[in-house]
């Protein structure tokens, strides 16, 4: 199966599950992002990877309107839902690939992209596609789970990450993201640094893992080596719980 039937298979039998997660539904980081946006209530935001549709709804009332852009018809639709419940009228919904958005240039004020950009199969085409269709002065703003700058680190939470949910792609540093990001024509700040802190089984659930794939995750916590326990907080050979690192990086067109 390629990545997008692999995303839109796991995502849609998931989207109920993600409306209403309490990592993605709020948190520091969302709060973060809002308060790094240059808002001023006239903005046109794009929100890329939108899932269930909460960054969409955190900026609703704060802007002009939002695009509510994701490759999955499922969550649009528990995005969708969400909105109507809450009774906002400026939003519309788009169906697409964050690396080829159909959007014109310079159509945007803001683009945010949050906790999603670690499925994308090529993040360097997701913010060059940002950058081309944000005005000038505008800002993408992107919140994702990060890997250390440590290779072992970043080979343990991919490795995880992976067995967990088949369809994620990478979790990035952030110095590989503030690379993608100037390459793009944007200038990178790295606003804050983020912990998530996950409990196994609503973790494996949220996604639908697999049994084997969660005895798997249990194999490689239990033989984590000392740094990689201490770093992601893994409390093996009990409930498994442990953390990640989530960062917010702003591009400022």
């Amino acid at each position: 199966m390629d990545q997008t039937g692999s995303i839109q298979g796991r995502f849609g039998a998931a989207a109920a599950a993600y409306a209403t997660s309490a990592v993605h539904r709020g948190g520091p980081d969302l709060d973060a992002m809002l308060a790094a946006a240059p808002i001023s209530g006239r903005e046109r935001v794009l929100d890329v990877g939108c899932g269930a549709g909460h960054t969409t709804l955190a900026f609703a009332p704060r802007v002009a309107s939002v695009v509510a852009f994701d490759l999955t018809p499922e969550m649009l639709a528990q995005a969708r839902a969400l909105a109507a419940e809450r009774g906002f009228e400026n939003i519309c919904f788009e169906q697409g690939h964050a690396g080829s958005l159909p959007f014109p240039d310079a159509s945007f004020d803001v683009v945010t992209s949050r906790l999603a950009a670690h499925h994308f199969s090529d993040p360097a085409a997701m913010v060059r596609e940002a950058a081309r269709v944000l005005a000038p002065e505008g800002a993408l703003l992107l919140v994702d789970t990060i890997a250390a700058e440590d290779a072992a680190l970043d080979t343990f939470v991919n490795a995880f990450e992976l067995l967990r949910d088949p369809s994620h792609v990478r979790d990035h540093r952030v110095s590989e993201w503030e690379a993608m990001f100037r390459a793009a024509g944007l200038a990178p700040e790295t606003l804050g640094h983020f912990d998530i802190e996950l409990e196994f089984e609503p973790w494996v659930a949220r996604i639908g893992t697999s049994r084997e794939a969660q005895t798997g995750i249990r194999a490689v916590f239990d033989a984590a080596p000392d740094e990689a326990r201490s770093h992601f907080r893994i409390h093996a050979r009990g409930d498994y719980s442990f953390r990640l690192e989530s960062a917010l990086i702003r591009g400022l067109r």
